[in-house]
């Protein structure tokens, strides 16, 4: 089976930063957790501009990621965010 691979930036408003940041850590604790989680970085690169690196092992492992993040606290707090995203295969 295909290794999943999402890669892009989320930008957020300047004045919900500091929420997000405090948020991702345990975004990121979760992430890691997961069964078929290969990676998982989400990095500020520029003030409000995140750039995020999921590798799963498969497109299972990537789905109940997305499932389990759609209904998490970490949904609610970036809702609304520009996500620039593109997953691939590789």
């Amino acid at each position: 089976m295909p290794e999943i691979r999402l890669t892009g930036t989320m930008t957020c408003p300047p004045e919900r930063a500091e929420q997000i940041r405090a948020a991702l850590p345990e975004h990121i604790r979760l992430t890691r957790a997961e069964p078929g989680c290969l990676s998982f970085e989400v990095i500020e690169t520029a003030p409000c501009v995140f750039t995020v690196a999921e590798r799963f092992t498969d497109c299972a492992a990537f789905d109940a990621h997305q499932s389990r993040a759609r209904a998490s606290d970490w949904a609610r707090v970036t809702a609304g965010c520009a996500r620039d995203y593109a997953v691939t295969e590789a």
